[in-house]
């Protein structure tokens, strides 16, 4: 029996329901319970529709507030001259959304995400328990799981941000309806299949399966795809004249549709150099037509752009349109939905084997190339990715980087299950950026990169043992590494200063040399800075921030009651 409702029986139902309420106004219990079928009648009709789970860090929420801490024995700062720093996230990811809403909402441009498929495995991990094909919930908890994440992802893009999800059959559908619901269908890009085994791949029941998908949603219609342009080769330019070399292309139209009858306006007559009228002739040697119309090709040769070329067996000249090479010439080259060639998954971990120097150091990893081949089509400054596994995504930046020079930041977000986060994300990123030998000794000096490492942590909320708590005290001793995220710097940058004292903000604002180089402060609430002090800002156009309201001030409303 179908459990779809008709708007006619629905609105009948609403209908009753309202009536009932009237009549049982004097049982508040039973209204309210009547008032949540009636907001469940009221929800949309058309989508996806799961049985809602929380997780146990969403319990955590309820009573702390999740903190990052720095851990400065796994910093590596392999270039001093460079400002900015890439960062991992040690913990939960939505914890680590969390936090990451507060410095980066709106700045995120491109999200690479492999979250866990959901297969028969037992690899997707739910409230500290495995799923399986046995739990009766797997696909609700594996919805609840992503809707979580994905709406705050959503929050982070820029508004010409882009998220790339992959995928493979076991959520293929109800990801696509998850996505629509929360970036809207508009801002569906596409689906690009990869190709990830050749020759053979995962054998099920009826196919070999060689290809998984990649998902891409944007943030609104801002988003640009960038095709890729690459410089024209001049070999194709075999002929000069005056202005320079030339290529040639026949104006008489070849292939299926090249006759007369197909585009009866492209057949008439043009003057040969003999002076005589000629008609197109289509392959076959039936009246032809032109490959364009009328007032093209006479635009063509009022600039001198035909090029005769006499065919001595038909004898008959044949018209040809030059096409002049530029030095700055490109060409720009469309992607196709199909990624055949890109790489596969044994390339991902050979890679893996060659940095770690043995096998079996992550299951299925996603190969560089993957991640490079969306980075390259983006204009991102930042980009995430919160399902950072084995740290490909971190991998691929820093080879962007390094291969066009641009200055691209990663934060990447992982749970140190098995220690996969400290022994084998953080160190495939130190061995990259420290260096290792492969077989073209590509990375024997490393790439010039900065890494940042934090875990997550609790504070409570409330502490009703302690009298002397104080909400934005606690807090105050964390503020350092959100700044940091934020700003993607170390704190011993001289443009970002953090003043908790009055001595400090003297320290800093009365020190002509550390004024001039300072953009931002921090400031704590309770500083209280004199006239002179705020005419120093205002001068030196300084912003100012107050903490830890600057990251908290919700959490501080709830506790502090205002």
């Amino acid at each position: 029996m179908s459990t779809n409702l008709s708007e006619k029986r629905r609105n009948k139902m609403l209908e009753t329901l309202s009536n009932l309420r009237t009549t049982l106004q004097d049982n508040p219990e039973t209204c309210n319970m009547l008032m949540e079928i009636e907001n469940e009648l009221n929800k949309k009709k058309y989508g996806l529709i799961w049985e809602e789970h929380e997780e146990f860090v969403d319990e955590e929420l309820k009573s702390k507030i999740p903190v990052f801490v720095e851990n400065k024995d796994l910093e590596i700062c392999k270039n001093l001259e460079k400002e900015q720093y890439n960062f991992l996230l040690e913990g939960d990811n939505l914890h680590s959304l969390y936090l990451l809403k507060k410095t980066h909402k709106n700045k995120i441009g491109l999200i690479y995400i492999d979250p866990p498929y959901n297969t028969e495995n037992n690899e997707f991990i739910y409230d500290d328990k495995r799923v399986g094909l046995t739990d009766l919930y797997r696909h609700s908890k594996w919805i609840s799981f992503m809707a979580n994440r994905l709406k705050i992802a959503r929050e982070l893009l820029a508004k010409d941000g882009a998220i790339f999800i992959s995928i493979d059959k076991n959520e293929f559908a109800q990801l696509k309806l998850l996505c629509d619901d929360i970036f809207g269908e508009e801002n569906f890009i596409g689906t690009l299949i990869w190709r990830k085994k050749y020759g053979g791949g995962q054998t099920d029941e009826f196919f070999v399966t060689e290809h998984e998908y990649v998902f891409g949603y944007r943030k609104s219609s801002e988003y640009k795809w960038l095709d890729v342009e690459i410089p024209q080769s001049d070999k194709k330019y075999r002929y000069v004249d005056e202005k320079g070399k030339f290529a040639i292309t026949k104006l008489e139209k070849w292939g299926s549709s090249a006759h007369r009858e197909d585009r009866p306006t492209m057949y008439f007559s043009i003057t040969n150099p003999d002076g005589d009228a000629i008609y197109p002739i289509a392959p076959d040697g039936e009246p032809g037509r032109w490959r364009v119309g009328k007032a093209k090709l006479q635009e063509i040769i009022d600039n001198n752009l035909i090029y005769w070329k006499k065919n001595e067996e038909q004898n008959r000249w044949i018209p040809y349109e030059k096409e002049y090479y530029l030095e700055s010439s490109t060409k720009i080259i469309k992607e196709r939905s199909i990624l055949y060639n890109l790489a596969e998954t044994g390339d991902a971990t050979k890679n893996l084997t060659e940095i770690f120097g043995r096998k079996d150091v992550f299951q299925n990893p996603k190969p560089v190339e993957l991640i490079k081949f969306l980075i390259m089509h983006s204009n991102a400054e930042y980009i995430l990715d919160f399902f950072a596994g084995s740290g490909t995504t971190g991998q691929a930046v820093m080879e962007s980087n390094a291969e066009d020079s641009k200055n691209r930041k990663f934060i990447l977000c992982t749970n140190n299950e098995n220690n996969i986060c400290k022994n084998v994300t953080y160190k495939r990123l130190k061995t990259i950026i420290t260096g290792y030998k492969d077989d073209g000794l590509k990375y024997s000096e490393g790439l010039s990169e900065n890494l940042k490492y934090y875990e997550t942590d609790y504070i409570s909320r409330f502490n009703k043992s302690n009298e002397n708590y104080y909400i934005v005290n606690e807090l105050a001793a964390y503020i350092k590494e959100l700044v940091q995220l934020e700003q993607g710097i170390d704190i011993t940058n001289p443009k970002v200063h953090i003043i908790f004292d009055e001595e400090t903000a003297d320290t800093v604002l009365f020190d002509e040399g550390l004024i001039k180089k300072c953009e931002i402060i921090y400031i704590d609430r309770n500083v209280m800075l004199t006239n002179e002090q705020q005419d120093i800002i205002y001068k030196n156009k300084i912003s100012i921030c107050e903490i830890p309201e600057y990251y908290f001030e919700n959490e501080i409303m709830e506790v502090e009651g205002w």
